[in-house]
């Protein structure tokens, strides 16, 4: 397992004082899987993280609005475009979600994955994306 950085607020309570690196994470084994955690695209990021079999990146969030270090589903496409994995799965999207939301507004809680495949096909063509439903696995064969 390697750390490896990301972009994000360290602060652990909106207004708390304690603060954390971001940081995501690289496993490797018989391929290797890069989690992104919680960030934002920056400018080194494919060479920070490095080769990857799959990408497991963010693509939405708790609430309607996104700020800085995060990524919603056009963000992650083009994360995904940079580091030229060849599989990916949308992650942190549908939880989290405010009670009586999803009666409100349940496509900004439903709709990250389908969008987060539809611009991987545009920005990352030939990637197999992975859109998993709540304990749902996928087993990925021809790794590196």
């Amino acid at each position: 397992v390697r750390a490896v950085p990301a972009r994000h607020d360290g602060r652990r309570l909106p207004v708390g004082p304690h603060r954390a690196p971001a940081l995501g994470y690289v496993v490797e084994g018989e391929a290797r899987t890069y989690f992104a955690g919680d960030t934002g695209l920056f400018e080194r990021m494919a060479e920070e993280v490095g080769p990857v079999d799959v990408a497991l990146l963010p693509v939405g969030g708790w609430g309607p609005y996104l700020g800085e270090g995060h990524l919603d589903a056009g963000r992650a496409a083009e994360v995904l475009a940079l580091l030229g994995a060849p599989s990916a799965v949308p992650v942190h999207y549908g939880t989290y979600w405010p009670i009586g939301m999803d009666a409100v507004r349940p496509h900004e809680f439903h709709s990250p994955g389908h969008e987060f495949e539809r611009l991987a096909a545009r920005h990352a063509p030939g990637v197999n994306v992975h859109r998993l439903g709540h304990g749902e696995s996928v087993r990925l064969e021809g790794a590196r």
